[in-house]
């Protein structure tokens, strides 16, 4: 089923996957063929968590979760900029006398 979404895996759900790689030495494979996500999820989820632990560059969970909102809150400002402008343009032309 192409496109298809879920909702995201809980963070601790996430971390005990990453244990497991971690200090039990499974696979990602063999974690994905015993629970839900891909074996590319819990790669992508080792990777995330290397990176957290500031053992590999990138940005971590936190700065991720910070550069969302701030994008989220950019395109809130930039349409009250544009209403603003609109709203400025609308005023001007009614206070231009006419003849």
């Amino acid at each position: 089923m192409a496109g298809r979404t879920r909702s995201p895996y809980p963070s601790e759900y996430k971390a005990e996957l990453v244990r497991l790689v971690r200090e039990e030495g499974r696979s990602p494979s063999e974690l994905a063929r015993e629970f839900e996500p891909s074996a590319q999820s819990i790669a992508n989820w080792i990777a995330q968590a290397e990176i957290d632990d500031g053992k590999r560059g990138g940005l971590t969970t936190d700065e991720k979760a910070q550069l969302r909102r701030w994008r989220a809150e950019n395109r809130v400002l930039r349409m009250e900029k544009d209403l603003l402008e609109k709203v400025a343009a609308f005023f001007a032309a009614k206070s231009v006398p006419t003849r």
